[in-house]
């Protein structure tokens, strides 16, 4: 045989290596492709509730947690004002609503007042602030189940202070010290009145603890002409009045308001308190179809954030594979070994 001619050795060797570049065999190894990052999920919405104060007319906010928890929307976060710090103060505890029911029936008005006539007959409010650490099993505020804040103003320069951290029973004692009822609360070297002088509904205060949808429960009395019996009445409403714009301006910044229709109760008036859990039960019940509006609404937005995240995320991995190919590749414009599977 022969010997090849050298002449032809050249296009058989030029063969050959086609021949290998496109087997299957000795194929260059695809690029590792990055399969699209999980987008995140969207989280449900953090429910804030904002409680207002109002004395006896304050039993409504049980009966508006009733009805959020009955249709799914149970609060993550609690603040409250004055009456509403009390109610706050035992639902951020664990209890639910019916606990609360249970509480407000069995209430005895006088295991909560101690007038002291020495100080012209106010009340003292140590025994409010007994009776809330005795049910809260004397946990401090920061222990408690759900972030609650108690908003009070300070006295000396009429600050707004929120209660986020310490002694839970001094706290809503010092949120529920009604000017010229109460002593006020001395706490380290300041003194706290009533937080409706400030901030009759504190959604602010909500906002604060990390709610993202705040339902504000306005219980507050308004001037309507008539004449408040007593003189718990007297300045309670008194402190409506001062706080209506300053109440105003920061209900706007709730995203739905429910109003129990208490206004008739009298603010020292417990014989009503079942009353008042109904009428809350009843403007919940009311407000729900705005809730579950709002809240799908923004639950629509979250998901549609996700799902562009999702996008952007494949579409990013999809570029890296593509610029990491081999030279081979990028010349024969494969571009296969780049796609990646859907997002499940």
């Amino acid at each position: 045989m022969k010997p090849l001619r050298p002449r032809l050795l050249l296009p058989l060797a030029l063969l050959g290596l086609l021949a290998a570049c496109g087997g299957d065999n000795v194929r260059p190894p695809a690029p590792p492709v990055a399969g699209p990052a999980a987008a995140p999920e969207a989280k449900p919405v953090r429910i804030g509730i904002a409680l207002g104060g109002g004395a006896a007319k304050g039993f409504a906010h049980i009966g508006v947690i009733k009805m959020l928890e009955a249709n799914g929307f149970e609060p993550v976060v609690v603040s409250g004002t004055s009456a509403g710090s009390v109610v706050g103060a035992l639902y951020a505890s664990g209890m639910d609503a019916f606990a609360m029911q249970e509480k407000a029936v069995a209430l005895d008005q006088a295991s909560i007042r101690d007038v002291r006539l020495f100080s012209g007959g106010l009340v003292q409010g140590q025994k409010l602030q007994d009776y809330v650490n005795q049910q809260l099993g004397n946990r401090p505020i920061e222990k408690l189940g759900r972030p609650f804040a108690a908003v009070a103003t300070r006295l000396e320069d009429g600050e707004r202070t929120v209660f986020v951290r310490g002694n839970a029973g001094q706290a809503v004692r010092a949120s529920s010290s009604v000017p010229g009822v109460f002593e006020p609360v001395a706490i380290g070297q300041y003194h706290y009145v009533d937080g409706g002088v400030v901030s009759p509904v504190p959604v602010d205060a909500a906002r604060q603890l990390g709610a993202e949808f705040v339902i504000a429960v306005d219980i507050s009395n308004r001037a309507s002409g008539s004449t408040p019996g007593g003189l718990f009445g007297t300045v309670n409403q008194s402190i409506a009045i001062m706080g209506q714009r300053l109440g105003k301006a920061e209900l706007e910044r709730a995203d739905v308001v429910i109003r129990p229709k208490v206004l008739d109760i009298g603010a020292a008036d417990f014989t009503q308190r079942n009353t008042a859990i109904l009428e809350g039960e009843r403007a919940a019940l009311a407000a729900m179809p705005q809730i579950r509006q709002k809240i799908g609404q923004l639950q629509a937005q979250r998901a549609a954030a996700a799902r562009a995240a999702q996008e952007q995320a494949a579409a990013a991995a999809q570029q890296g594979c593509l610029e990491k190919r081999s030279r081979l590749s990028k010349l024969m414009r494969r571009e296969g070994d780049c796609t990646a599977a859907p997002a499940q």
